[in-house]
């Protein structure tokens, strides 16, 4: 059985996420290198970091330790993952996404994560259809709105009903927001 990872991990590019979701499962949150600095970045991992707390994992060369700093400077309590730099090095090229599965499980449970015993699946897609939030002509508008209400951002149907059950959304929180659009 696959571990289900209670925080959101960050990672630097779309190459780490699929390397980190063969892995485990887990919301992950992309940074695009030094985009990190970018608006809205930081107030993403702060969302994520509120709702579960986040674990950084970044390549190990210079530039993922400068993201790593950067991202410390807000979040000086989030946990840290490291994979070895032999472990992430392949064809000369270092990076997250040329570690094995265990070199990233491995690096997570250095990081002191928190394994969910038990998926909680308050949200589905049905209830998302029948709330007009999927499969509607308008639905992206209307998860754009209710996303930025919730604090989880703009995604597509089937990312918006992943962030809504990891991040702890409740049915409340959930109805009031619909409700404000």
């Amino acid at each position: 059985m696959r571990k289900s990872i209670k925080e959101i991990i960050v990672v630097e590019g779309r190459d780490d996420i699929s390397a980190v979701k063969a892995a485990v499962d887990a919301e992950i949150i992309q940074v695009n290198g030094f985009a990190v600095r970018k608006q809205g970045t930081i107030e993403k991992i702060r969302v994520a970091n509120q709702k579960k707390g986040i674990i950084i994992l970044t390549d190990p060369d210079h530039a993922g330790e400068e993201i790593r700093k950067y991202i410390h400077k807000f979040f000086p309590e989030a946990k840290d993952a490291y994979i070895r730099r032999i472990e992430g090095t392949k064809d000369g090229d270092i990076g997250v996404e040329n570690a094995s599965p265990e070199a990233i499980i491995k690096a997570l449970e250095k990081a002191r994560c928190s394994v969910m015993e038990e998926k909680t699946t308050i949200f589905t897609m049905d209830y998302l259809m029948d709330c007009g939030l999927v499969g509607s002509g308008d639905a992206s508008v209307r998860r754009e709105k209710v996303g930025g209400k919730l604090g989880i951002g703009y995604s597509n149907g089937k990312q918006f009903l992943s962030r809504l059950n990891r991040y702890g959304i409740t049915k409340e929180e959930f109805e009031e927001a619909l409700k404000s659009i």
